[in-house]
């Protein structure tokens, strides 16, 4: 069975199509948009026509190429830290947590996640709602699909990302143009991809509707179901500061995005933490600080968070920041 956008709809698009062709790169007319189509068409049934009235019009974004190869990950933790570790970002995370303390306390107990760690999330992503990305989705997602090199990384993520927001679009009855977010196609609040929104969003305030741009409700749960489903525990840390001894083995260092090793395992390769840890898996995180070379064991939760950003400064960021805000909420005290 054929899906399809409202006739009227895709009688817009076809119209404005032709009056901004020039003004768009025309993915509709471009062999790589070609190709996805066709596989849009064969996995899901759809009008090639449908599609190729929404590629009409969207955009290359130079904006996002540039933003893309200068990522903030690519700094160093001194760097980074300073980006998200802000006194602005702690009181705004203190003000938000005040404002939306039932829902936080409920997503705990529904998802065993932690409230600052919900609320550092949405601290780190969009400053709790207030950056959540002006690009529109569909001009993200092909500037990315189509203009990066078709075996690349990026392109593969644009091609499926692009897939899975035209399924997202057709099951909530959103217009594929209006959707917007961040230069990489993330979402709302927690910046969700659209595989993400389908996965993991929900209707967490039960109005029928997952809502992660306009209502923090939603986002909230959301966010905490995202780290339930991939693997929060909720008796396990997140990460300790470590000590590395002269001679420490490196092979470990930094290694995977996972908890790999027994701690009795890193203790005995040169990494012991600084405070006692009951018998668990880690991995040593090395990060370049303000003042050199920081060791951590970053326990399973640690790479929890990284499954929503593959980043180690990231974890950190949300860790750190999650710390501090739990301290402002406590009048200075930890």
């Amino acid at each position: 069975m054929s899906r399809s956008f409202p006739r009227a709809f895709i009688g817009v698009l076809v119209f404005l199509g032709l009056l901004t062709n020039s003004a768009c790169a025309d993915y509709s007319d471009n062999p790589r948009a070609a190709a996805f189509v066709q596989q849009m068409a064969k996995r899901h049934g759809w009008d090639p026509a449908e599609i190729n009235a929404v590629l009409a019009q969207a955009e290359k974004k130079d904006s996002v190429i540039k933003a893309i190869e200068r990522p903030a990950e690519s700094k160093t933790w001194a760097e980074y830290q300073d980006i998200f570790l802000t006194g602005k970002r702690v009181d705004g995370g203190v003000d938000f947590w005040a404002g939306q303390a039932d829902v936080l306390a409920r997503a705990e107990k529904q998802f065993g996640v932690p409230a600052q760690i919900i609320v550092a999330i949405l601290g780190v992503e969009t400053f709790y709602g207030t950056r959540m990305g002006s690009y529109r989705v569909i001009d993200t997602l092909v500037t990315q699909a189509f203009e990066f090199p078709p075996e690349s990384w990026r392109s593969r993520f644009g091609v499926e990302q692009l897939e899975q927001m035209f399924l997202l679009a057709k099951e909530q009855g959103f217009d594929p143009l209006e959707l917007e977010g961040s230069y990489a196609g993330a979402m709302g609040y927690g910046q969700f991809i659209p595989s993400s929104y389908r996965a993991y969003a929900v209707d967490f305030d039960g109005d029928g509707v997952a809502d992660i741009w306009a209502n923090p409700v939603d986002a909230i749960g959301s966010v905490g179901n995202y780290l339930s489903e991939n693997g929060w525990g909720r008796s396990v840390g997140i990460t300790v500061p470590a000590k590395a001894a002269p001679g420490s083995d490196r092979s470990v260092v930094n290694r995977a995005l996972k908890a790999d090793s027994t701690i009795t395992e890193l203790e005995q390769k040169g990494y012991k933490a600084s405070i006692k840890q009951q018998p668990q898996v880690a991995g040593v995180v090395e990060l370049q600080g303000k003042k050199g070379a920081e060791y951590w064991l970053g326990l399973r939760n640690f790479f929890v968070i990284t499954t929503y950003n593959h980043s180690r400064l990231y974890a950190m960021a949300v860790y750190q920041l999650s710390e501090q805000i739990v301290s402002a909420r406590n009048g200075g005290e930890s």
